[in-house]
């Protein structure tokens, strides 16, 4: 006796739209049991959580600093997912960004002008890019799996970058804590409103990149041959579309926004380099692309959601004595519900006898 996924002929549009506030639904419901098994109050687990990061400003400037890279990486892994190209290490191009764009103000603090920043920026996107190239040319030219090699140059940003903030890139001054020197005004991302928060240009950023590539996707050529090679490689290829291109585009660009997110997050958060920079965001933004159902502008909704579950894993910690690993159960079981929503809604399951199945062959 076996299970089986059959296709339906035909799905509700009406559940397939509703599928992520489902799956939030069903989320909620999970960590309210979840809670209660703790020993904690299911009430004010779920208020700590999800009510207290929204009832102050601060609190809404930090959720644009967390929400910001998650939909930037996002947005370019949307890109990625619907050619149907499988990019799971945007966390390595991420950090890969950020050590490019570093590089002017780490090696070269006395090079002080306007032009510093935009050129992080740059740098920024070209090291996320680069390094998001080597899993496309390794699919290209040989064939192998995009996933597990993706997956592996995350382990070596990350080594990487231990090795440069422990060496040759330690600030000689800074009491032998493995930091960089602290980048100098000119290399620091400005706030977008220095009157009223702390919330940096990120967010613009991640809010015009989302724009573009829905403009990209859903109104240019460009998007209609992502569309058609991620649903049906053989009918990209007979309308000409050349699916080898479509992977070196696609991971480009996915590794350029993960760049860009990176230094941005460096410039405009930390201010410096150090050998973690980033919560996971690479991985989360996997959740987030998919909770905004691959379309950029559903992503910025799913990016604040997936931000407010950081600031409301770290409400819940310092509240109610929780470990800082309840945001990642709450950011899985939301992927888990996601997936499980749209493959019930798209496919139902059948059970299969084995006598069945032995008759049959």
């Amino acid at each position: 006796m076996r299970f089986e996924l059959v296709k339906r002929s035909q799905h509700s549009k009406l559940f397939s739209a509703l599928s992520p506030f489902l799956a939030l639904a069903l989320t909620v419901i999970c960590g309210a049991l979840i809670f209660a098994a703790l020993g904690k109050s299911p009430v004010d687990g779920l208020y700590y959580y999800f009510v207290e990061p929204l009832l102050e400003v601060w609190s809404l400037h930090e959720l644009a600093i967390k929400a910001a890279p998650l939909i930037l990486i996002a947005v370019g892994l949307s890109v990625c997912f619907l050619s149907n190209n499988w990019n799971i290490g945007a966390e390595g191009q991420f950090i890969a960004g950020a050590i490019a764009g570093s590089i002017l103000p780490v090696m070269f603090p006395d090079f002080q002008n306007a032009f510093v920043l935009p050129l992080m920026l740059l740098m920024g996107v070209l090291g996320g890019a680069a390094y998001g190239a080597i899993p496309a040319l390794l699919k290209t030219r040989f064939g192998t799996n995009e996933i597990l090699t993706s997956l592996m140059l995350v382990y070596v940003a990350q080594n990487f970058l231990d090795w440069l903030t422990r060496g040759p890139w330690r600030d000689p001054a800074g009491n032998n804590f493995p930091l960089t020197r602290r980048f100098h005004a000119d290399a620091v991302l400005p706030e977008v409103l220095p009157s009223s928060g702390s919330a940096h240009w990120g967010i613009v950023f991640a809010l015009v990149a989302a724009v573009v590539v829905w403009f990209m996707i859903s109104r240019t050529i460009k998007g209609f041959e992502v569309r058609v090679l991620g649903e049906s490689p053989r009918a990209g290829r007979f309308a000409g579309f050349s699916a080898r291109r479509m992977v070196f585009f696609a991971f480009l660009v996915s590794g350029g926004l993960a760049g860009l997110a990176g230094i941005s997050e460096v410039a405009g958060a930390i201010g410096y380099l150090q050998p973690v920079i980033s919560p996971g965001y690479g991985f989360t933004a996997i959740i987030v692309a998919f909770l905004g159902r691959l379309n950029p502008l559903g992503i910025v909704a799913a990016g604040l959601v997936l931000g407010l579950t950081y600031l409301g894993g770290e409400a819940a910690q310092i509240s109610m004595g929780l470990s800082d690993k309840v945001a990642r159960v709450f950011q899985g079981m939301l992927l888990f519900f996601v997936l499980g929503c749209d493959t019930l809604i798209h496919y139902r399951i059948r059970l299969v006898h084995d006598a069945l199945t032995a008759k049959r062959s």
